[in-house]
């Protein structure tokens, strides 16, 4: 009720160690906290908070018009619905090194396991469109020895993602994964990957866990569990899934409402009142209110 049960230190914890595991975990992307809770529900080992869902839930397009205090604020939303951890989009940082530090530092008391930073210039794009443009490697390895640097809790996850894959090359990738691992960087996640050997050749060129991003109609060919597992991939996102899901599903509802004048044809794909109820556990605060506010006052 309320909030997770899992204090946010003991969610980096437990996360920390489930990824030296070597097992592939699985971060389906939640668009708002309750499909987090049905996140975990379903079974899932984390929370992914994406960075496109977060601007386009404001009606904006993923160009780094959103600001930290936004992404802070939706990701502490998400964070305290669920005992799994959350692994956040932080973009480029938000600005300068110090302006990472203090994303980092903004972040972890927002109560996330951790977050990537990014290599593209400002503004930044969707990682799977075309025209993307990278800083220089000096500047993206201050980004993530800043990140480092700031963090005080040591099990926070400080993730690189770098783009350049796109723009110069897997060769390129693959020396600038190596570069953003020896500047500190925890995990690897080489964005718009085309094939499973290009996933292989960053897994075979790091030592630290790698992320494949599993989005639909980008770059990427959208891999099964299996095959990423079987590559070494260490964690797998669906950052906009859920999303562009409940978006279809609502403009079709619209269409019906127009169409028919009513939605009783709808009603076997909506979720149940009892569905609704039992996953916020509104049964839960009931019993907490009356618990609390279950006296007389006599006069």
């Amino acid at each position: 009720m309320l909030n997770s049960t899992t204090a946010p230190h003991e969610k980096r914890r437990l996360f920390r160690e489930r990824l030296a595991t070597g097992e592939l975990l699985r971060f389906p992307g939640a668009f708002n906290p309750l499909s987090a809770r049905l996140i975990e529900r379903k079974g899932f080992e984390g929370v992914y908070i994406s960075g496109a869902v977060l601007s386009a839930d404001l009606g904006l397009p993923d160009i780094g018009l959103t600001t930290l205090t936004e992404v802070a604020g939706r990701g502490a939303q998400i964070a305290r619905m669920t005992d799994l951890p959350a692994l956040i989009d932080a973009d480029t940082g938000f600005g300068e090194p110090m302006n990472v530090a203090r994303t980092i530092q903004t972040l972890e008391d927002a109560g996330v396991a951790g977050a990537h930073i990014e290599d593209q210039i400002n503004p930044k794009r969707c990682g799977h469109l075309d025209g993307k443009a990278v800083v220089d490697e000096a500047t993206a390895l201050k980004r993530i020895r800043a990140a480092v640097e700031a963090r005080r809790d040591p099990n926070f996850l400080v993730m690189a993602r770098t783009d350049i894959r796109a723009i110069e090359g897997l060769d390129a990738a693959v020396d600038r994964a190596k570069a953003l691992v020896d500047a500190g960087a925890d995990a690897i996640f080489p964005e718009a990957m085309r094939t499973l050997d290009e996933f292989a050749a960053i897994r075979a060129a790091v030592d630290v866990p790698i992320l494949a991003n599993m989005t639909e109609f980008g770059k990427s060919e959208l891999f099964s569990v299996d095959q990423l597992r079987d590559v070494g991939v260490n964690i797998v996102i669906w950052p906009v899934s859920l999303l562009r899901i409940a978006m279809g599903a609502a403009e079709r509802a619209l269409d019906t409402i127009v169409g028919e004048g009513h939605l009783t044809s709808k009603l076997g794909e909506m979720q149940h009142r009892a569905d609704l109820y039992d996953l916020i556990d509104y049964e839960g605060y009931s019993a907490f209110d009356s618990g609390i506010f279950d006296f007389d006052v006599r006069k």
